[in-house]
């Protein structure tokens, strides 16, 4: 019996810690098995979750000019946002997404990203004298249309425009490249005279070169008028007074019957 006891001892001894060698790394690599099954099955949960998510609404054209007018707000009162421009100039550097075309004066009093409390990315600004636009403007504001997916256009004029003055005095310009800003315009001028008289012939005809300008914009851009005629497109008439901050929205361009093919004569302002 000491004999017998001795030898399953021995066999004891050297099966047991075999076993528990062998089975250990298959019971290790089953615990991993499932521990990343487990893993995928949280991350699918997920998924499913944000994919459940429903996408978060565009702001409409009237939230983004009363977002505009807050920013307009700060600013008359001298209040702007604090903004960390550094981690800001960083995040944008993958791509820009501005939900606001704004074709301005070249005034340097008129700076739409101060007036308006903006920052980097927020609008894209295209700037000449008089807030009107050749070719190459009319281009740049077709590629944030088109390639940037910006859905409101805001044509901002302003108080005591020299270039509308010059136009208003009717007298021939020093050079052809000067001539070229008061031809494009005189007939906003014109349009003034017809009911305005001398003392207010200027802030008249700077309303009515706002005007003017958004409307010569459709006159020569095919990708605006579609825009505009597929309802992708909103444009803001607006005029900024110098002294008090404010910024004054003049109307808004519509079309008639967007049913029919897009015809100047169809585009109304309404307010």
């Amino acid at each position: 019996m000491r004999y017998l006891a001795l030898a399953c001892a021995f066999l004891i001894g050297v099966f047991v810690p075999v076993l528990g060698q062998n089975n250990t790394p298959a019971v290790t690599q089953e615990a991993k098995a499932v521990t990343q099954e487990a893993k995928a099955a949280t991350q699918e949960a997920k998924t499913t979750t944000q994919e459940a998510k429903p996408a978060a609404k565009a702001d409409s054209p009237e939230q983004i000019w009363t977002d505009l007018m807050a920013g307009n707000e700060r600013f008359v009162s001298g209040k702007p946002k604090a903004r960390d421009f550094s981690a800001l100039r960083k995040s944008l550097v993958g791509g820009q997404h501005p939900k606001v075309v704004v074709l301005a004066c070249s005034d340097s009093r008129v700076p739409p990203e101060l007036l308006f409390d903006k920052s980097l990315g927020d609008l894209f600004v295209v700037r000449s004298a008089g807030n009107i636009a050749d070719a190459i403007g009319r281009g740049s504001i077709e590629y944030a249309i088109e390639h940037l997916g910006t859905n409101v256009l805001v044509v901002l004029g302003h108080e005591k425009c020299g270039a509308v003055t010059a136009a208003c005095t009717r007298k021939k310009m020093a050079s052809a490249n000067l001539q070229a800003v008061m031809d494009q315009i005189d007939p906003a001028v014109t349009k003034a005279s017809t009911y305005a008289k001398e003392d207010g012939l200027l802030d008249a005809a700077i309303r009515e070169n706002v005007d003017q300008s958004a409307k010569d914009l459709l006159a020569h851009s095919e990708v605006l008028q579609h825009a505009l005629k597929e309802g992708k497109l909103t444009i803001f008439e607006a005029v900024y007074k110098l002294e008090s901050g404010e910024v004054e929205r003049t109307g808004k361009l519509v079309l008639v019957d967007p049913a029919y093919k897009l015809d100047i004569g169809e585009i109304v302002r309404v307010n």
